[in-house]
């Protein structure tokens, strides 16, 4: 599931400085694009989706211990799964089948 982040989120997680956020919009979009950590920006919403890995896991998942590894600076919207989502309250990692 792709991860979409607010500007505010990549400040948090130290991605765009401030007086980059405060800067161009256009030319910090490109270097988060070039530097692979985002791949597309809505402006309608002012969502920026997080470049996934190949396998579709999120960028900040650990590999082997499949732990978030920014877990106290993650984005709100990590923060607040499962209550929002495709189906809300429900976690993979509680379930039986994920045991």
């Amino acid at each position: 599931m792709p991860v979409e982040v607010k500007l505010e989120d990549l400040l948090r997680l130290r991605i765009v400085t401030e007086d980059e956020a405060l800067g161009s919009r256009r030319k910090m979009i490109k270097r988060l694009r070039k530097e692979g950590i985002i791949s597309t920006y809505r402006e309608g919403t002012d969502l920026y989706q997080l470049q996934s890995r190949p396998n579709g896991d999120c960028h900040f998942l650990h590999p082997v211990t499949r732990l978030c590894r920014v877990y106290d600076q993650r984005p709100g919207v990590c923060r607040e799964f499962p209550a929002i989502g495709p189906r809300p309250g429900f976690c993979p990692r509680n379930s039986k089948s994920a045991r």
